[in-house]
């Protein structure tokens, strides 16, 4: 049974650094493209960033380029999102997901099978 679980959440000062992970277990990542999606209080769900299977073509949100870079390591199963200059309105819960082959846009919340619970990131003074 395939599981995605996040770690590396918390709250850090606006212009601060936090770097999540997303291990999975019960499939190969390799054979996934990969996304972080991210939904704040009252609003919905939001693509933050992805990653085509075979390492292929990255996008990111407009509100995040330049901040944020994803990343995957196979070797380990895992998936990150390296988040630097940090602002409050980053504050959501932040949640990996994964698909074989999404068919649509990549912000599509529709398009991705897998989901990890999700973690929380507060970006606060």
């Amino acid at each position: 049974q395939a599981q995605f679980v996040e770690s590396g959440g918390g709250l850090v000062q606006p212009g601060g650094s936090l770097r999540l992970s997303c291990a999975a277990s019960g499939v190969t990542l390799d054979y996934y493209a990969i996304a972080w999606f991210r939904q704040a209080p009252g609003k919905e769900r939001e693509g933050v960033s992805y990653i085509a299977r075979n390492n292929g073509p990255i996008s990111y949100a407009d509100s995040v380029k330049g901040r944020f870079t994803i990343s995957r390591d196979n070797a380990k199963n895992t998936m990150y999102l390296q988040m630097s200059g940090l602002k409050p309105e980053d504050t959501a819960f932040y949640y990996c997901a994964a698909d074989p082959r999404p068919k649509g846009p990549w912000d599509d919340v529709r398009q991705w099978f897998h989901w990890g619970r999700g973690i929380q990131v507060t970006v606060s003074s």
